[in-house]
């Protein structure tokens, strides 16, 4: 019966003319003996001889042998109990009849029977008139982009597939004809319906006050909320109150309406975006500078989502975007002095800073300003980043979530990102998905991103048809859920309208959200391009085009917006502000990279930007400070806090070491942690499975036994005002993670950042963030940065996978001349020359050492820590307290301090190594007896070679063979690097022999006996003196 009363009270289609009434209060009914109250129904005024079945007095009948039929069903006949039944069950009310046999001489009876059962066709129809407009009404907002107005140059790139995809009506003379979504009919509407009146449902807001509205203007409204020049994709979204917030916000009438102060700057905005690139284009035609043109609408768009922003109370925006219009965006968004843009033009200008600089649109900038929109002050950070297109985009949600941290912003209302894509990258980059998929993650979430496409429709040469799967260049944000707002570039309206609406999105929901701007290239991939070699229609069609900022300014001309003597003296103003800039321009004879810098650290350096201090401190600690670190460690600061039986065992053997005064690895590891948290240093420490380390060695988060969810980080229990320790496994993602904890590490200086590699070679699939942004940041961008990877690594005979960390790669990219032997002071300046610091500590209190040192010297560095596996559980593997204490430094080099020292001269070989052969060099030659003879020294730290160091140690043993020895093959590893810095120190006067593995493809080999075999080989020739006799 429900269905009926849902029928007559909501289901019935109506003249314009007819009018409706409400019921003005519920009808009690006893059923059962209890009251029973049924909700007001609609009652129609109408003629009864008009009214279908189930309407009006006829509706009254029904309903009233319905409350017969509740209290009693043999009062009533027997073909209504049947109906009765039927409908309540679920059946539809035209098939819910069943005619009964005829009774006796019951025939007026069965006569007023078959009249009821012949107005169940009108019924049917009346239902499936409004289930199709229902349907209607969702087929739009699903698939109303599909024929959204969204392409200004009208060529239609997109193959949706799906054909054909048709939606609404279409104008042929004077008449309309209702389109199919399919081959087939739509559920049966067609022209005859137009003037029907519908209930609208509740899934849709065209009707803004009305609740009922003839079929033509449902179509009508519909058309222009989703088939204009904004195609909105949210119907995938799994959340009603977000689906109907989007709902609200493009189909409620009137929305898109503007003020005449908005269309005006809108103007404003216009003219400076399109004059700007003209300015450019004037002044240096056969210049690179990947202009604009053909998306103007970028710089409003920008400057809409910054005024909302601002307006919702965010006072800093992290920025991010490829190369295109980056200028532009520089000048008017970021308001970068123009002149300061213009000079890097200028071929004859000197670098007058460190480092070798970067190209004028991979450069960033920092400023901070006053909105004139709102009247607030906003920080605006555009980061510089390299031709690696969307690599950028985890390193701005890696600041952007770090600012958040320092300002106790939990809930991104305060600091937020804007990242701007191109479409070929969005799609074919894999950076993209894996940024996307930290968006929700608890450590990593910035609280909503905004997103804005530069859809130019093609990648340099590339068709879309060649370059994506997917119908549209955005369709990997709909892994989490984000709306996406597909807008014609060339309608500055729909964009702003967009833009407003994206950024309430983001404000509201804290999500992310993409703007996908569909837009063209007016010139080639640069302006020295010829893009008609491989995309000729497309651009003989868009030479055709008429420039946006002429489209519009015609629009408001004719509207009356603005006067033509207004908009020309707009223009005149801003070409006079770009000529007076360029005179400027002409002034600068030096290029200042540190005017370009992204991520300033005010009050961290002197003011001239050198360290405030060139000395070097000592990083040991007082005994009892170790001492209180170690029982930190080893206990569970929470109450009633079950943990494990097999880290109980962890815990008594940390505790049983604080005893003895010594550590291994983990436990030295925790208290360089510990000393700087308590010292006020943020410390985060992130990768995969860090929280308890890969190889189980480390359980900095401890979990309940007994409650699910219920940890303890013992670290946050240091000391009551200690900086706070995030520790927090990732994503299975190496790229975009290792470039979010560089984003972090970029806000302050005042943090140390760790990424660590489940195994060392994981690095590898983050290569680009290494090779672009760690290794040459600071020579390119004028921009420190202390993270920190640790990667494990070592040849366990575990096979290829999992050995090797690659040091060779880093190496390979030192900016040490390795022929020339430095004249610098070592300790502190040659780490500030340096464009990297790679160690491979042997000892725990040496990687004690060089975390502290990290944050205690006056600048940033990248460090490289090639960690080890078997040393975490190695019994030689520990450091007594005593290498910790006060006055205590990290060793560069550990020299031999046994037998060997005694009589120097007669030391037949020095043997330099690095890392975990170490220990296996050291019990081979107690094996052999060589102790007397033959010297082992440690270089600890690769990058920058200590060159004096070593010296000392070749001078002590002048008759001594030099070798170097490493477990690696030798196409790989340390050797190459070693080789010839080693005969520098010497100024060549020695050789250096090699003993390890032999050249090779892979890092390891797969077999446990091969790998045996190759070991025992190696330490041979190390101790085998007469190894390199013939070859001398």
């Amino acid at each position: 019966m429900q269905r009926l009363r849902t029928t007559v009270a909501r289901l019935r289609p109506i003249t314009a003319t007819q009018t409706v009434k409400s019921q003005s209060q519920a009808r009690p009914m006893a059923v059962g003996g209890a009251l029973r109250t049924f909700e007001p129904l609609r009652s129609y005024t109408t003629s009864v001889s008009a009214e279908p079945f189930l309407n009006g007095t006829s509706s009254n009948y029904v309903e009233e042998m319905y409350y017969a039929w509740l209290e009693n069903p043999r009062s009533v006949h027997k073909s209504w109990d049947i109906f009765f039944r039927n409908a309540n069950a679920g059946v539809s009310p035209g098939s819910a009849y069943q005619s009964p046999p005829p009774l006796g001489g019951a025939a007026l009876e069965l006569a007023n029977a078959q009249a009821m059962v012949e107005a169940q066709p009108n019924m049917e129809k009346l239902v499936e008139d409004h289930l199709a407009v229902q349907s209607l009404v969702r087929a739009y907002q699903v698939r109303g982009h599909h024929i959204a107005k969204l392409d200004p140059l009208d060529i239609g790139v997109i193959d949706f597939d799906e054909s054909p995809v048709m939606l609404g009506l279409k104008k042929v003379g004077e008449k309309y004809r209702l389109y199919d979504l399919t081959a087939g009919r739509f559920y049966g509407l067609d022209e005859s319906d137009l003037d029907k009146v519908f209930r609208l449902p509740t899934t849709t807001f065209i009707g803004g006050s009305e609740s009922v509205l003839p079929l033509r203007e449902i179509i009508s409204r519909l058309e222009m909320a989703y088939c204009q020049s904004i195609g909105v994709e949210f119907m995938f979204i799994n959340d009603l109150e977000q689906c109907q917030w989007i709902r609200q916000k493009f189909e409620r009438p009137g929305v898109m309406q503007f003020t005449l102060e908005e269309k005006r700057t809108l103007l404003t905005r216009m003219v400076r975006s399109t004059k700007f690139e003209e300015f450019l284009q004037r002044k240096w035609s056969s210049e690179k500078r990947f202009g604009l043109e053909g998306c103007e609408s970028l710089i409003p768009a920008l400057k809409t989502i910054i005024d909302k922003s601002s307006m919702n109370g965010v006072e800093s925006i992290i920025m991010g975007m490829p190369h295109r219009g980056r200028l532009n965006v520089l000048a008017n968004v970021i308001h970068k002095e123009l002149d300061q843009i213009f000079c890097q033009f200028d071929s004859n200008l000197e670098a007058a800073d460190e480092g070798s600089g970067d190209v004028k649109y991979h450069l960033g900038m920092w400023h901070r300003r006053i909105n004139r929109v709102t009247d607030r002050n906003i920080t605006l950070s555009l980061m510089a980043n390299p031709s690696h297109l969307e690599a950028v985009d985890p390193v701005v949600q890696g600041k952007t979530k770090a600012e958040q941290f320092y300002c106790g912003d939990t809930e991104g209302k305060r600091v937020m990102s804007i990242l701007l894509h191109g479409d070929a990258a969005f799609a074919g980059q894999g950076v993209v998905y894996e940024t996307f998929h930290l968006s929700d993650l608890p450590s990593y979430t910035t609280h909503g991103t905004v997103h804005v496409v530069v859809n130019n429709q093609v990648g340099f040469t590339t068709d879309p048809r060649v370059a994506r799967s997917s119908s549209y260049p955005t369709d990997v944000a709909k892994v989490v859920n984000a709306p996406i707002f597909h807008v014609n570039a060339d309608d500055p309206e729909a964009v702003m309208y967009v833009c407003n609406v994206a950024a309430e999105w983001r404000a509201t929901f804290h999500k992310d959200v993409v703007v996908d701007l569909v837009c063209y290239r007016r010139n080639g991939h640069n302006e020295m391009d010829e893009p008609l070699f491989t995309q000729p229609l497309m651009y003989k069609q868009i030479k055709k085009q008429k420039g946006v900022l002429q489209k519009y300014s015609e629009k408001l001309l004719a509207e009356g917006a603005v006067s033509r003597q207004d908009y020309e003296e707009e223009i005149a103003k801003y070409d006079k502000i770009c000529e007076e800039a360029h005179a400027r321009s002409k002034d600068e004879k030096i290029l200042h990279i540190k005017h370009w810098l992204d991520s300033p650290w005010p009050g961290f350096f002197n003011v001239d930007g050198q360290p405030k201090s060139m000395t070097s401190r000592s990083t040991g600690l007082p005994e009892e400070e170790l001492v209180h670190i170690g029982y930190i460690a080893s206990s569970v600061p929470v109450e009633d806090f079950t943990i494990h039986r097999g880290l109980s065992r962890i815990l008594k053997g940390r505790a049983t070491m604080v005893g003895q005064r010594v550590c291994d690895w983990a436990l030295g590891e925790y208290m360089a942690f510990g000393s700087l948290l308590k010292e006020g240093t943020h410390i985060r420490l992130s990768g995969q499975d860090v929280e308890r380390g890969t190889f189980s060695h480390r359980h900095h988060v401890l979990h309940d036994q007994k409650i699910d969810r219920r940890i303890c980080i013992p670290m946050n229990h240091i000391s009551p005002n200690q900086a706070p320790y995030t520790v927090c496994n990732s994503s299975l993602s190496e790229y975009g993670v290792l470039g979010f904890e560089l984003g972090f590490a970029m806000a302050s200086p005042n943090a140390l950042v760790l990424w660590e590699a489940q195994f060392g070679d994981f690095h590898n699939t983050a290569q680009c963030i290494i090779d672009q942004f760690i290794c040459p940041g600071q020579a390119k961008w004028v921009r420190q940065n202390g993270i920190v990877l640790l990667l494990p690594h070592g040849m366990e005979g575990m096979g290829p996978e999992h050995s090797s960390a690659r040091p060779e790669r880093f190496l390979q990219m030192c900016n040490e001349d390795p022929d020339t032997y430095p004249v610098s002071e070592f300790a502190v300046r040659q780490l500030y020359d340096c464009n990297w610091i790679i160690v491979n500590c042997s000892t725990p209190a040496n990687y004690f050492h060089v975390l502290r040192r990290q944050i205690l010297q006056a600048f940033r560095k990248p460090l490289i820590v090639i960690t080890p596996k078997s040393l975490l559980r190695h019994p030689e593997a520990k450091s007594s307290f005593d290498d910790m204490l006060p006055g205590t430094h990290f060793q560069r080099l550990i020299p031999d301090s046994g037998p060997v020292c005694e009589n120097p001269e007669a030391v037949k070989r020095i043997v330099f190594c690095t890392g975990k052969v170490y220990y296996e060099l050291t019990r081979e030659r107690n094996n052999r007896g060589n102790d007397d003879t033959v010297a082992i020294a440690r270089i600890e730290q690769l990058s920058p070679f200590p060159f004096d160091q070593v010296k000392v140690e070749t001078d002590r043993y002048p008759n001594a063979d030099l070798v170097w020895c490493q477990e690696e093959h030798k196409n790989q590893g340390y050797y190459d690097y070693v080789k010839p810095r080693l005969r520098t120190t010497v100024d060549r006067t020695r050789p250096v022999w090699y003993a390890g593995r032999g050249p090779a493809a892979a890092p390891a080999t797969g077999n446990k006996a091969a790998h045996l075999v190759e070991l025992q080989r190696f330490l041979d020739t190390a101790f085998n003196l007469d190894a390199f006799t013939e070859q001398s």
